[in-house]
């Protein structure tokens, strides 16, 4: 049987978008609670803090169009509203799961349209049956992340050998599909380098040949993930060339652009670089990241597509986190996650030392220098 789409009330989209506005849950994480698809939330959310600001401007004319929508229904509802206000008395709750079983298939004179209708429950709700996430995905996703710390230049044929050897019976599909949602691939030359984001502009690598020899010449950002047990959450970084500090980070449940956004206004309060280097992700190609780098007069710098060296040091700071860090913790909720990684920054800025830099800090050579 087809199944059709699920409508869900505008009260659970709120309650929903809010839920994940507060980042204290994975997406995963929620979409296994509510039964609703991660990509769905991630609307919602958006909707939300899209047109939050604009509520209480428009609040008369939504009064207004409520009042007409209102005195409309209620002309509608007149003829049938005796017989189906004596059904919904002793049917009224509000769970889900207790509305779908109050239906009544057989009933002789409401349909299953009309009773969902009265509960406040769409039909596909009736029908819709939760498929778990399958735990195996969430155990390939950290196997090959770990794999690619180890071996970048592994692409999709070798990953599924190396999986293969560890008893994981995956095929090569399946394996790019993750690869993908890891947003990872093997490091080399492409023939033919992918297309950029419509209406994004790219800009060229600048840092060829050039001489870094003090800080805030170079800032770098980049994006990675960081497993938990029911999905995982994003973490971007924003690095000091020279110092290997880093200036700012944040985590997001999501990747969508705006933690990006606030990582880097909060690194501009501390200084401004010179150039800023970033891969081509549309994250750092949207217009909302690029126009505050080019209002605080800083050069944009971008990888080439599939140079992973463009950018090695903070690519080298990711190892390091992961297998210093993130690796050895399994954190169970998102502010723990926060927490441990606020903790392992401090370590890596203060505490770490570092051979490149003649065995001190990164914050000791920002200070300094």
């Amino acid at each position: 049987m087809t199944k059709k789409r699920q409508q869900r009330s505008a009260d659970f989209k709120f309650r929903l978008a809010l839920e994940a506005a507060k980042e204290q849950k994975t997406l995963s994480q929620l979409a296994s609670e509510y039964e609703v698809h991660p990509t769905q939330i991630t609307q919602w959310k958006k909707q939300l803090l899209e047109g939050g600001s604009s509520l209480f401007g428009r609040q008369q004319v939504r009064e207004q169009q409520a009042q007409t929508a209102r005195e409309a229904e209620l002309f509608e509802q007149i003829g049938r509203l005796q017989m189906e206000l004596a059904w919904v008395k002793k049917k009224l709750t509000v769970s889900v799961e207790a509305k779908r079983s109050l239906l009544e298939p057989d009933h002789p004179e409401l349909s299953i349209r009309c009773q969902c209708a009265l509960l406040g429950l769409h039909r596909a709700s009736y029908y819709y049956q939760a498929q778990p996430i399958d735990p195996l995905n969430l155990d390939l996703l950290r196997r090959i992340d770990q794999q690619y710390m180890e071996t970048p230049f592994y692409g999709v044929p070798r990953m599924t050998a190396v999986l293969r050897t560890q008893g994981y019976a995956v095929n090569r599909k399946r394996v790019r599909r993750l690869m993908r949602q890891l947003g990872i691939q093997a490091v080399m030359l492409r023939k033919r380098p992918a297309t950029s984001t419509p209406g994004h502009r790219i800009y060229p690598y600048l840092l060829r040949d050039q001489v870094i020899d003090g800080p805030n010449q170079v800032w770098c950002a980049d994006i990675t993930y960081v497993p938990m047990p029911l999905g995982f959450v994003y973490l971007v970084a924003i690095m000091d060339w020279w110092s290997r500090f880093i200036i700012a980070w944040e985590i997001a449940t999501s990747l969508e652009g705006s933690f990006c956004c606030a990582a880097l206004d909060r690194a501009l309060l501390r200084g401004k670089p010179t150039m800023f280097n970033t891969d081509q992700g549309s994250q750092f190609t949207a217009q909302a990241f690029t126009s505050r780098l080019e209002t605080a007069g800083v050069q944009i710098s971008m990888d080439g597509r599939g140079r992973v060296f463009d950018n090695i040091f903070i690519e080298r700071f990711w190892r390091s986190v992961k297998y210093e860090h993130l690796y050895l913790h399994d954190y169970q909720s998102v502010p723990a996650v926060v927490a441990g990684v606020r903790g392992s920054m401090d370590v890596y800025n203060t505490q770490r030392l570092h051979q490149s830099l003649a065995y001190r800090t990164p914050a000791a050579v920002y200070g300094a220098g």
